[in-house]
This record gives C-alpha cells, structure tokens and sequence, in this order.
C-alpha cells in the first residue's frame, strides 16, 4: 500500500534521467505525484470509468511548508499545493461517482472560466510595490525609505515569496539577524514597516492575520541625546576626507548646515543658488519635513564642498551614484567613518606615548547626531534659541502656538551669522595643532 504523500517526500522526490515517474499518495486514490526526467512536478488522477483507465492532470506543485492548509478554491490546470491536489482529486472522484467523466468536466469548466488567476501577485517583492504606490507614497513623504528597505532588506530575504507564506518566525529571524550584526536601530524600522505592511494586507484582505501580531520592537531605543564633543566631531571631519563622493562631502555638509539626512541627501541643483554674496539653499515644501519651504545659508566652506562636487550623468542630484536616485546605503559609511575616528585616536595616542588601546572608544552615534551637535555646538557659540529652532526649520518650541501665527520675521541675517560662525568653529577645530 501507497504511503501518504506530504510536503517533505513531494520536496524530496527526486527525478529519474530516463523516464518519467508516477508516485501515489496513500491518502487519497488515484492520486499521484508526477514527475518528469527534467525534474518538474505535478499532479495528476488516475481513475477507471467503463472498464478503461484515464487520467485527469490537475495542475504544477506549488511548494508549501508543512501544515499548510487549503487556500481556497481549487482550479486545474493552476499550481496547487498537496493539500489542493487532494481537494481537486477528491471533486474529480465525486464527478465520477456520479456517472460523469472528471476530465470531460474539468474541460467543460475551464472553457466557461476567464483567465487563470495570477498567482504572482500574492509575491512579497509585487505587494510590497502596491503597498508603496498606494499607502505610502500619498500619505508619507518618507517613502524612498521604505522603499529602499524593500528592496535591500526585504525582499533580499522573502522577495519571491507568498505573503500568506510569511510566518511569525520569519520575521523574527530577520529582525534578529540586523540586531546581531549590530543595527538594532534598523530593526526597529524595518519592524514597523513589515508591520504596516501587513497591516494593509489585512485590511485589503489578501492577509486574514498579520504574522507581526503580538510581536513587539526587537530593541529598546532611549531617548535620542548623543551629542558629539570638540574632539569627535574633529575626528569625524578628518576621518570624512578618507571617504570619498558621495558620502564624504554629503556628510560634511550635513553637519555645516544642520539638515536632515533626507533633505542634503536629496538636494539638487535647482534648489541652490550659490552665486553672489548671498548663497542660499532652500528646501522646497514638498521635501520639508514639516511642509513649508525653508531657507538654508551657504557658508563659504558649504559653497566650497558643492562646488567641488562632480556631476553624475548630468544629473540634478549632488548625491548620487546612478543619476535617477539619491545615494543609499548611508549605515555602513557611517560604520567605516567611526572604525577611521577610533583608529585616529588610538594613532594620536600612541605618538604621545600613551596607551593606544586605553584610549576612550568612539560611542555609538547616527547621522541625525551630527545634526543634534550642529545645534548644540552652535549654542555654545551664543547663538539664541530661536534662530537655532529656525535653522532646523523647527515650528514647535520659541514659535509654537500664537507666537507662530504672528511672528513672521525670517531670521534670514541671524541665521546666516550663526551658520558662519559654526563653520569658523569647525575650521578651527579641524587646523592642525602647533607643535
């Protein structure tokens, strides 16, 4: 007797490189499991009707995990799981038991139905792009991250795979994985985006239950406070010019101006105006984090660093490497710039005579730290309050509530003497110091 098919031997089996082979599933008669010489599989019923054989093919294998149930309604002719073989193989028996020919039947029914469902579509890689296009493109201005997290996180890993296929254990293996190799930050984004996403699925019904449910953060995250000192901040300029285009003068800039990541790393030439003795980046609405339009001053080392920037397939975009889209992969420029920090300070101390291995170790910091430095650094420099919070285009705190309605005042002079002398203070921080 035929013992029963299931997901391991269906995976396992194995071709013949002469001819084709036909195993039975113990469960169901009539079932089996064909496989050809080239090494596809499918299913097919083979049953008896007036004394003659015959032999009904259901559709491909389509793969499944262990325990998956039936998805549905069962077509022939489309790939179907072992539990979907069964359940068309068990129609087909009822067709016959009723006088009927199953493979006159299934012809019959398949000429009266419209095309085969696509069954691509349910793919990770294919949802996550309606999930961008119709969720996240016209309610977040941050999309390119999301979309950047598909397409170098995500879909690396479950891509090509079902979204009903997703299991609680996959994404908790995928988070753990960036925890381990040091990016617990990041996995904490990319956690709320599987969610969201899977939300959405629910909610268009592609999904009957989110497998993020119950799940939780993979790291704990404290209060964003990382400030860097004089000395670091001088070890982060030096360590920049190893860098190199894009990310070097793109980080540089990030700290001379006190901008968001997004907002430099997207900025164009179009924004800039860097002739006369006035030069002005301004950010348009539409890129501003808070929606209205803001303008930076341009210190002589900033306009020095953009006009030095080379221009990538005529593209608008100072920062990129493609053309089309801005630079990516800003975590691991971040790591070699605070592996280059660590090695400066240990080489300075070992031509002191210190200890290089005693030295203090260079803390975890983010790109949006540089931007929380900017702004404290220039406090220290007596730079007031509220031309800080309009530097960082900020509409809560000094302008909050009816101060915000009625003070209209650009700090336009103030922000450009701040900006300068934040950039004399880097200046003198990066000079060489005398013997």
């Amino acid at each position: 007797m035929a013992k029963a098919l299931n997901v391991k031997s269906v995976t396992a089996s194995k071709p013949h490189p002469d001819k084709r082979i036909e195993i039975g599933d113990g469960l169901l008669p009539g079932l089996r499991l064909v496989i050809q010489p080239s090494g596809a599989k499918s299913w097919a019923l083979r049953y008896r009707r007036h004394g003659k054989t015959a032999k009904l093919t259901l559709g491909p294998v389509l793969f499944e995990r262990e325990g998956d149930a039936v998805l549905g309604l069962v077509t022939i002719g489309r790939a179907m799981t072992l539990a979907e073989a069964r359940a068309a193989g068990r129609e087909a028996l009822q067709v016959l038991a009723e006088g009927k020919d199953p493979a006159a039947a299934a012809k019959r029914s398949s000429a009266h139905k419209g095309p085969l469902p696509d069954r691509n579509r349910d793919l990770v890689e294919v949802q996550a792009d309606a999930f961008i296009t119709r969720y996240c493109k016209p309610r977040n201005r941050s999309w390119p991250e999301v979309e950047r997290q598909f397409k170098t996180i995500i879909n690396l890993s479950w891509g090509e795979r079902r979204v009903q296929d997703i299991t609680k254990r996959d994404v908790t293996d995928l988070l753990d994985a960036m925890v381990d190799r040091g990016a617990p930050v990041l996995a904490n984004r990319v956690f709320a985006t599987i969610r969201k996403f899977f939300g959405w699925l629910v909610e268009r019904d592609v999904l009957k239950v989110s497998p993020c449910a119950g799940l939780r953060s993979p790291s704990p995250e404290k209060s964003r406070d990382r400030v860097l000192d004089d000395d670091e901040v001088r070890l982060f300029l030096k360590a920049t010019h190893g860098l190199g285009y894009p990310f070097g003068p793109m980080f540089r800039l990030l700290l001379l101006t006190a901008q968001r990541k997004s907002e430099v790393g997207s900025m164009s030439r179009g924004e800039l105006a860097t002739a006369g003795a006035t030069p002005l980046w301004t950010i348009p609405a539409e890129r501003a984090k808070n929606g209205k339009e803001h303008e930076i001053p341009l210190s002589k080392a900033a306009v020095s660093i953009i006009g030095a920037l080379p221009q990538i397939r005529e593209s608008a975009l100072l920062f990129t490497t493609t053309g089309e889209t801005p630079a990516s992969g800003f975590s691991r420029a971040v790591e070699r710039i605070s592996s280059k920090m660590q090695e400066t300070r240990r080489e300075e101390a070992k031509k002191r005579g210190d200890d290089p291995e005693k030295v203090t170790p260079i803390l975890h910091w983010t790109l949006h730290d540089l931007r929380r430095s900017a702004a404290s650094g220039m406090a220290r420099l007596g730079v007031s309050l509220p031309v800080i919070e309009k530097l960082l285009n900020h509409t809560s705190g000094s302008f909050g509530g009816i101060v915000g309605v009625y003070q209209k005042h650009s700090f336009a002079d103030e922000k450009r003497q701040a900006l300068d002398l934040w950039a004399t203070h880097l200046e003198r921080l990066e000079a060489p110091t005398p013997s």
